[in-house]
């Protein structure tokens, strides 16, 4: 076995500081992306639950309208609140009211309305350089379905 200097093995066996750096660095390399990751999810399934409320509660608006105006009414107001509450980007926001089964005339007495309603989250921190910032967007869909009021009105 060759023999070291005294000078190496004073240096191999000094560790003093070192917890501190180790520390900083791994603190730095794993917290920040965890925390990152925490932010991120907290956003997404923020705007998932804003898209699930809303679907379901545009298609009970419309479900229990008497009209077509007055569900459109409804479903404006049922919308507008709920963009607001949940922080959804209106410009993102998709909704489509259709009926199951094909009949005449959607929504009619008695029939079942389908609302899917589809949004897309952005990223934390993405900048809006060269389009990252679009395409790193998460989408999010709900749809719900409800049975219309047989008190229903074409008019």
């Amino acid at each position: 076995m060759p023999r070291r200097r005294p000078s190496t093995d004073r240096l191999l066996g000094d560790e003093r500081g070192s917890a501190a750096l180790e520390f900083i660095v791994g603190g730095v390399i794993l917290l920040v992306p965890i925390v990152y990751l925490i932010v991120t999810l907290g956003i997404i399934q923020s705007h998932a639950l804003g898209v699930e409320a809303a679907s379901r509660h545009v298609a009970r608006a419309v479900a229990s309208a008497e009209s077509v105006q007055d569900a459109d009414a409804r479903a404006s107001a049922v919308l507008d609140s709920l963009v607001r509450e949940y922080e959804i980007d209106a410009d993102t926001l998709a909704v489509d009211v259709s009926c199951v089964g094909r009949p005449a005339e959607c929504p009619g007495a008695g029939e079942t309305v389908r609302v899917t309603v589809v949004a897309s989250v952005p990223l934390p921190l993405v900048p809006p350089v060269l389009g990252l910032d679009e395409a790193t967007r998460v989408g999010v869909e709900s749809s719900s379905v409800q049975k219309v009021s047989r008190y229903w009105r074409d008019g």
